[in-house]
């Protein structure tokens, strides 16, 4: 019996990635992950997660060493401007992961894509925010994503079912669109 392997297809190791899914399917369980992050605030709109450890396939694990994401507003909104504010890094997560799950399911589809670019854009109403209309919304009414997708061997058809694929296999777009239950507490 041979054991055929495949090159990585967009980065993406394959041969790994199915058998990940071998894996999973034998032992449903190591499918649970659970990420976490901490926050400091540090002045004005000025504040900072800091992101190590999680826990994926029934075991802790930490980084070698810790990622941080700093947040601020803008002067207009009456702060320092030394970051991305908070609404602008949640834009920047859904662009990450829809990107990576629509180039790790092209690689597990066998396409190559040679390049991905995306814009992302949200409208907030601060009515809701400052507490002046009850009726708007807190956070982003809507938002629009745009793809601009590369392939030396995809049709247009494969094309937008990768989007389509992204859209519906993303964690965050899950999150953003369906909502996800929040425990608020103070310790």
């Amino acid at each position: 019996m041979t054991t055929q392997t495949t090159s990585p297809k967009n980065g993406v190791p394959v041969d790994q990635l199915v058998e990940t899914m071998r894996v999973i399917r034998q032992q449903p369980e190591i499918a649970r992950f659970r990420f976490s992050a901490r926050n400091g605030w540090q002045n004005g709109g000025l504040n900072v997660a800091t992101i190590n450890s999680y826990h994926g396939a029934c075991e802790d694990h930490g980084r070698a060493k810790d990622f941080t994401v700093a947040m601020d507003e803008p002067p207009i909104l009456l702060s320092g401007d030394e970051a991305p504010n908070p609404v602008e890094v949640l834009l920047s997560a859904l662009s990450g992961c829809l990107t990576t799950s629509l180039v790790y399911h092209a690689a597990a589809m066998g396409i190559e894509v040679t390049a991905v670019e995306s814009t992302y854009s949200g409208d907030i109403d601060l009515h809701g925010f400052l507490g002046m209309d009850e009726k708007i919304r807190n956070g982003f009414q809507s938002i629009r994503v745009a793809f601009k997708v590369e392939s030396p061997d995809a049709t247009d058809e494969q094309l937008d079912d990768l989007v389509r694929i992204a859209r519906e296999r993303s964690p965050v777009f899950d999150v953003v669109r369906n909502g996800t239950p929040i425990e608020v507490t103070r310790s």
